[in-house]
């Protein structure tokens, strides 16, 4: 068993015809040239193509080729094809046409029965066959069917037909007549329906036919005239994969549903082992003594095979026996021990008719549907032959190294710029070639017409040029703010920053105050921030953000991705950032739009820092974090003196204390009571309680007040149903009775003076009862239970 080596080590260079993958070659437009040179009257055209080679001159077709051979003493190719249908013969000697002939009709096949050029037989479409010779058409004789394959016996001199029928049609050429023909039969006795393909060995020369439909091989020997063998095809392993079985028509025979047939055959030189190619594009290798195919190989498209050869002999890779197998798209050769691996694979740029191995050598020939037959050359398939020996000296300038320079002298140009470069008139001429969504120009041309368009643009590039290169000395810099990779988006990428930096200034700050909880300071506000951490939290460090993602680098480098906050979208996804935006009215930034939240806050965080005066929350995380170095401190004291440590704490615990209480800011609310207060002589009830605060006050008692300046007084009652009784006294000093006895209370009432304004007078007695807690000074305490206004918590008195 060989060792193959690797198929993209394998080298297959291209001498003749189209480079292998249509896609990979270069349009006709920029390789094929055209020199003309005037020659006295005459004017001789030659094109050439760049980046080939052509090792045989003129080796093409005027539309396409039908079949390929080299004569067995190897100085001359004979080819057919069309159109008009012709013979051409190339000497490789001189690596050119030898001369060509027509025929009548197109052709099928050919056999050369001489060891040159000079004797051949040919099959064409028309049912007819040809005898040809040196000095031209020989013979011409007819068959009953249509042809589609030949062989020849040389023992005999029997040239072999086979078609659309099960007859073997048998051309004596010493004898010049048909001898009685083969009648080809299945296993059943019924005739097959056509012979697709005809083989003869060198070795033993017994015949094999490739039977149409059934899936069979059958071997004739031509000494007794009869069968002697027959080999079934497994079509089971060969059909494709849910293939079912038709049920017949009514009135129709049952076909027996899909079938196999033979498309390709191939013995080798010893005699034992075959290859055959179907119509479902599987080549399977036979030993005759076995049944069982040892190998199989799929050609992958599902077409018929078309070739099939054994490669041996060349070298010592191809000494072990290697197998080559050809359908209409692809070339694959492989190793018969190991079909599963190829040695290598050629598509080429056109369709494949036939395809011919140099035997020994490294050449592979192609007959296809283009002009241009196509030559392979495989060094590690073999040595060039004779005739074309320097081909191993070119083998490394013959790699197509065409694509990396073939449009160094063209510039590929849009629609819109064509346009503003005024050449747009020239569509359709050959100075422009069309491709894809563009065009070609001369890079000549194109660099005139962008000089007349703009002349300027030289100054242009130099001052892009120069800004390229101080952008680029600008980033070596050394700078203090961190967003100095940031290029776009830099107040998205500060807020994102700031957040950054708040939440790890808040993760310190827990973090000291754990550590003082651990150590015993205070357990309870340990205890209260662990059940505010929350378990789930990744650590501030291992958090991803679009900062240091690098997913989202491109958002803060590239100019493409910046956030146009003046755009309709925006607004819709951003409602309160733009309406934050707008209420700012005249804070503007330099270039005359109003300046987004983060430019506020920086200007804010700089004005702050140029002051002297940081914000409360810098304080506070200060003081917090002078907090944490002083009980850092004070923790290590005890190593010194264990008093120490303890005044520290003592010390520690109700500085703690004391700016708890200044951190307690105002709230900023009137808290309203839920009852009226009165000053508990039913005197006035509080001016800041509501309606219902005062319908619900005690009713027990009359309520009276004075309103004007005349001494007139009002009192009214309030009954426990929510009625309500008012009375009216005139004026007069004293509020007596009708019994002339004093007012309720024992107390004389006291001298009023005159009354002005609402509520004030003058001349009066100072009254002698007291002031309520509410009208003098308000509340002293907080009401608990009550939602602070500035943080969704509640408050911890």
């Amino acid at each position: 068993m060989s060792t193959l080596p690797d198929p993209s080590s394998v080298k297959v260079y291209t001498v003749n015809g189209a480079a292998s993958g249509s896609s990979s070659s270069l349009p006709d437009w920029l390789t094929r040239k055209r020199a003309i040179k005037d020659k006295g009257k005459r004017r001789a055209i030659r094109e050439h193509v760049e980046g080939t080679l052509e090792l045989i001159q003129h080796l093409e077709f005027p539309e396409a080729s039908n079949r390929i051979k080299t004569t067995r003493d190897g100085h001359h190719v004979v080819a057919t094809g069309t159109y008009k249908p012709q013979i051409r013969v190339w000497d490789l000697d001189q690596l050119s046409l030898k001369f060509e002939r027509h025929s009548d009709a197109e052709n099928v096949d050919f056999i050369m029965l001489s060891d040159d050029w000079t004797k051949s037989i040919h099959l064409q479409n028309d049912r007819s066959v040809e005898l040809h010779t040196q000095g031209g058409l020989h013979y011409r004789t007819r068959i009953p069917r249509f042809g589609r394959a030949l062989g020849y016996h040389f023992p005999s001199c029997d040239a072999l037909i086979v078609g659309a029928g099960p007859e073997v049609y048998r051309l004596n050429l010493e004898q010049g007549r048909f001898l009685s023909p083969l009648l080809l039969q299945d296993e059943n006795g019924e005739e097959v329906a056509g012979v697709n393909i005809v083989d003869t060995n060198s070795a033993h020369q017994l015949f094999a036919f490739g039977v149409e439909g059934g899936g069979t091989v059958q071997f004739w020997d031509p000494r007794s005239r009869s069968r002697v063998g027959l080999l079934k095809l497994p079509v089971s392993r060969l059909l494709p994969t849910g293939a079912s079985f038709a049920p017949a028509l009514p009135g129709v025979e049952d076909s027996g549903g899909p079938s196999v047939s033979v498309t390709a055959l191939a013995s080798r030189a010893d005699g034992l082992s075959y290859a055959v190619g179907t119509s479902t594009g599987h080549t399977l290798l036979y030993d005759i003594r076995s049944a069982r195919p040892f190998a199989i190989k799929d050609q992958g498209y599902g077409l018929p095979v078309k070739n099939v050869s054994w490669i041996e002999g060349g070298s010592r890779v191809a000494g072990d026996g290697l197998v080559l197998s050809a359908d209409k798209k692809v070339i694959k050769i492989w190793d018969r021990q190991s079909p599963s691996t190829n040695f290598t694979s050629i598509t080429p740029a056109a369709d494949i008719n036939d395809v011919h191995h140099v035997s020994g050598s490294g050449i592979i020939m192609l007959a296809n549907e283009g002009i241009q037959m196509t030559t392979y050359y495989i060094p590690q398939l073999g040595p060039a032959p004779r005739w074309c020996s320097f081909l191993e000296n070119l083998t490394e300038e013959m790699e197509d190294q065409t694509t990396r320079t073939a449009y160094q002298d063209y510039k590929f140009v849009e629609r819109s710029e064509l346009a503003s470069l005024g050449l747009d008139h020239l569509i359709g001429t050959p100075a422009l070639k069309p491709y894809m969504h563009g065009y070609f120009l001369s890079l000549q041309l194109y660099d005139t017409a962008r000089l007349i368009a703009n002349p300027y643009v030289y100054e242009e590039h130099r001052e892009r040029v120069v800004r390229e290169k101080m952008d680029k000395m600008a980033e070596t810099r050394i700078r203090t703010r961190k967003d100095a990779a940031v290029k776009v988006n830099k107040a998205l990428a500060e807020k994102i920053r700031k957040e950054e930096e708040r939440e790890k200034k808040r993760a310190e700050r827990k973090a000291a105050r754990k550590a003082k909880a651990v150590e015993g300071e205070d357990e309870a506000m340990a205890v209260d921030e662990q059940e505010e951490e929350k378990p789930t939290e990744k650590p501030i460090a291992d958090k991803v953000n679009l900062l240091n993602d690098p997913r989202f680098k491109a958002l803060f480098e590239n100019p493409e991705f910046q956030v146009d906050e003046a755009n309709r979208e925006f607004a819709l996804l951003n409602p309160s950032t733009v309406a934050h935006r707008d209420t700012r009215g005249g804070t503007a930034n330099s270039k005359g739009r109003t300046k987004t939240a983060v430019e506020e806050e920086d200007d804010e965080s700089d004005k702050a820092s140029s002051d002297g005066l940081g914000s409360e929350s810098d304080k506070e995380g200060d003081e917090d974090k002078s907090e944490s170095e002083d009980s850092d401190a004070a923790g290590e004291l005890w190593q010194d003196d264990i008093r120490a440590r303890i005044a520290a704490r003592d010390s520690g615990i109700k500085a703690r204390q004391v700016q708890r209480q200044a951190r307690q800011r105002d709230p900023q609310v009137r808290l309203v009571p839920l009852r009226a207060q009165g000053d508990g002589h039913g005197g006035q009830v509080d001016k800041n309680a509501t309606f219902g605060q005062r319908r619900s006050a005690p009713a027990s008692k009359g309520k009276s007040r004075t309103q004007n300046g005349g001494g007139d007084s009002q009192s009214y009652k309030v009954s426990a149903d929510g009625g309500m009784e008012y009375s009216y006294i005139p004026s007069g000093n004293y509020a007596d009775d009708d019994d002339g006895k004093q007012a309720k209370g024992g107390k004389p009432p006291r001298k009023r003076g005159e009354v002005f304004g609402a509520g004030m007078e003058k001349g009066g007695d100072e009254p002698d009862r007291e002031m309520s807690e509410s009208e003098r000074k308000g509340r002293t305490q907080r009401r608990k239970g009550m939602r602070s206004g500035s943080k969704n918590t509640f408050r911890r008195m």
